[in-house]
């Protein structure tokens, strides 16, 4: 772990506290309710609250223990914000000219030059245009371009996409994907969007009522039973997968995944690894593997837990192949099939179901 903190700040209505372990690249993401404390959790982090009291440690360097606090200009941080924030006299390459100028030294292994992080982003046919001719998803790339040019030891990511409209979410995910695969610094990024945190976190940190609830792997704290991201409506899974091979004459991609073999919609390129993301009210029980079905993804499965919810619902936690899935039933259809751990099913998934 590079980043690891325990810290406290006292107001009148409100206290933090919050101990946690992030590791040294790869993006964790913090959820929680609005009014939680994540805001003032970041600027915790970023030394802009002086009674803030504990110890902060990022990369080795301390930034904050019981006889130091390093002012927040000392410490090498890099933030995007949900607005940009671009200066407007400045063309796209002016702001990241601007902040290259004020970079911190660094690793050489982990410093990023100007012209890959261009690359990352997708900027090249953006460089002229100053922030009125951008849009706001062009806008945002050249942030976090700017961001990441000071070198930072860490990067915030506060709500960055929550400004956007789904067009503009859309256009600018598949950078951010970009970012998490190639870079090797530690990015923190917070998001009221499960979807979101989904596509691109490896880390979850849970908060609520000013405290981090809970902490570790995203495929590990989705499927959790005891905690609220798995008890929600829109409950759902991350599965690891790799493209296998297309079907043309149906527009589908065979994939290999840690839970068997699942078809998703549309053809995808075989390169690299990627998510796919299983919701718990897409995912339906049968005793006996169907032999006429429309259903295409079957799969052998085992019952793990039972749940019981309210308005008849009942979630049941499964284990698949190397991984675990959540399906949400009624209680009467549990009932009929008289569900109960260790017994042995078959999971149906609609194919046009799967993200």
């Amino acid at each position: 772990m590079s980043i690891s903190a325990s810290l406290t700040l006292k107001r009148e209505d409100f206290e933090l506290s919050c101990t946690f372990d992030l590791p040294d690249k790869g993006i964790s993401a913090l959820f929680g309710p609005s009014g939680c404390g994540k805001t003032t959790l970041l600027r915790c982090i970023a030394g802009l609250e002086r009674n803030c009291t504990g110890i902060l440690s990022v990369q080795g360097h301390v930034w904050q223990d019981h006889n130091r606090f390093v002012p927040a200009h000392q410490r090498q941080l890099g933030f995007v914000f949900q607005q940009p924030g671009l200066f407007a006299h400045l063309s796209a390459l002016g702001n990241i000219r601007y902040a290259q100028k004020r970079a911190w030294p660094g690793d050489n292994d982990k410093t990023i030059e100007i012209d890959g992080l261009i690359n990352l982003l997708g900027l090249e046919p953006l460089l002229e245009r100053k922030p009125h001719a951008l849009s706001g998803g062009e806008q945002q790339r050249v942030a976090i371009a700017r961001a990441l040019a000071i070198n930072p030891a860490l990067l915030i990511m506060d709500e960055p996409l929550s400004a956007l409209d789904y067009q503009r979410k859309q256009e600018i995910l598949p950078y951010l994907q970009r970012l998490h695969r190639e870079l090797a610094i530690p990015i923190l990024y917070v998001s009221h969007s499960r979807d979101e945190i989904a596509q691109l976190a490896d880390t979850l940190l849970l908060m609520e009522n000013g405290r981090i609830n809970a902490q570790g792997p995203l495929y590990e704290l989705l499927t959790r039973m005891d905690l609220p991201l798995a008890r929600r409506s829109d409950a759902t899974v991350v599965i690891r997968a790799r493209s296998a091979a297309q079907e043309p004459e149906y527009c589908l991609t065979r994939l290999d995944t840690e839970i068997g073999e699942l078809l998703l919609p549309g053809l995808h390129s075989a390169n690299g690894e990627f998510r796919v993301q299983i919701h718990a009210r897409d995912v339906s029980l049968c005793l006996e593997r169907p032999e006429h079905s429309s259903i295409l993804n079957i799969l052998s499965a085992q019952v793990d837990t039972l749940q019981q919810e309210p308005q008849g619902q009942m979630l049941v936690r499964l284990k698949a192949g190397k991984a675990i899935l959540l399906a949400r039933i009624s209680q009467k259809s549990a009932a009929r099939l008289n569900l109960k751990p260790g017994l042995h099913l078959y999971a149906q998934i609609k194919t046009a179901a799967l993200v």
